[in-house]
């Protein structure tokens, strides 16, 4: 992993747990292109997790908004869920 992506997740992690009781739930937010495989992969990784899980076709009908709202344990379990997911081609996590 390259030393900026390791500091925006160790960022993140410090300020997930400086603000957040765990556990919490937590909101992902993700754009992915409208590839049925693609967001298929998505709502897979948060299978028998418990997780609502709404998705939104933007107007063109070229990406799909995913939201997941869903209880996470700590804040290493969010940065282990993002990095999972970035292995998808075209996911923007928001």
């Amino acid at each position: 992993m390259e030393k900026e992506t390791e500091d925006f997740y160790e960022r993140l992690k410090n300020e997930l747990n400086s603000s957040m009781t765990w556990p919490s739930e937590y909101l992902f937010k993700f754009i992915v292109p409208s590839e049925s495989n693609k967001i298929e992969k998505v709502e897979n990784a948060f299978d028998q997790m418990g997780a609502v899980i709404e998705t939104k076709h933007s107007k063109t009908g070229k990406y799909t908004s995913i939201s997941i709202n869903v209880q996470m344990q700590e804040a290493q379990e969010i940065i282990d869920k993002y990095l999972e997911l970035s292995t998808i081609e075209g996911i923007i996590s928001l």
